[in-house]
């Protein structure tokens, strides 16, 4: 072959391999997960009947978890003021607060143990009367100032064994005197230990003491109006 007819095709050879390079395709960016957002509870899962309640403002503890036992104390005359305060027991909280409550009770199941609760939201006639009985601030606030109960973020309550029975926790709910504080630790170590899970429990879900009371824990994660509102009793 003659040499020289090889020139043109050594020459388009190395043209195409010096010749510019064909544009790479864009990068794809790292893939990064991203977390799916956290369904928030919403009333209509709640399976309660035809109420007189606004239930996106109140939710009847009794409807939502059954299994929370209840021992509304001035529905009764079982209590510091010995009489009657409500027509009829029930356990109205904010939405937030009942099922913070129904989460705590859920842990405490785990170890064979539920809540018990005493007084939810209590209308501000009742803590009135409260007032009239009572008028010291250490334990009961002044209606002027309304309380965490009149806005139905706050609960009073105990812890039951699986048979029902209240842990020992040193005096009885409403008990009023330095036995009830939180600081005050000259009690059987049983007691400080089942105060303690009370206590923690309840952090868990962000609900937290007053320094009076071992029995007393309210929400403070949203600010609530003061109520009047009296529920209806069937």
């Amino acid at each position: 072959m003659n040499t020289s007819s090889l020139f043109p095709l050594i020459f388009l050879l190395l043209l195409g391999a010096c010749g510019p390079e064909k544009p790479k395709a864009p990068e794809q960016p790292a893939q990064t997960e991203v977390p799916l957002p956290v369904e928030e509870p919403t009333t209509d899962t709640i399976q309660q009947p035809t109420t007189e309640l606004d239930t996106t403002q109140w939710i009847d503890l009794q409807w939502l978890d059954p299994s929370i036992m209840k021992d509304i104390r001035y529905a009764t005359s079982n209590n510091f003021v010995k009489e009657q305060l409500y027509e009829c027991p029930r356990c109205l909280l904010r939405p937030e607060v009942a099922y913070r409550m129904v989460s705590a009770q859920r842990e405490l199941q785990q170890k064979g143990l539920g809540l018990k609760v005493f007084d939810c939201y209590r209308p501000r006639p009742v803590q009135e009367k409260l007032w009239e009985k009572v008028p010291d601030a250490r334990y009961v606030t002044p209606p002027s100032k309304g309380s965490m109960h009149n806005r139905g973020s706050a609960v009073d309550l105990t812890i039951v064994d699986q048979d029902g029975k209240e842990l020992d926790m040193g005096t009885d709910y409403d008990y009023f005197g330095r036995e009830a504080y939180h600081d005050y630790t000259d009690l059987d170590s049983t007691v400080l230990a089942n105060r303690r899970l009370l206590k923690e429990t309840m952090a868990t879900i962000e609900l937290s003491p007053i320094r009076t009371e071992w029995w007393h824990y309210s929400y403070r994660g949203k600010s609530y109006p003061l109520a009047d509102m009296l529920w209806e009793c069937k």
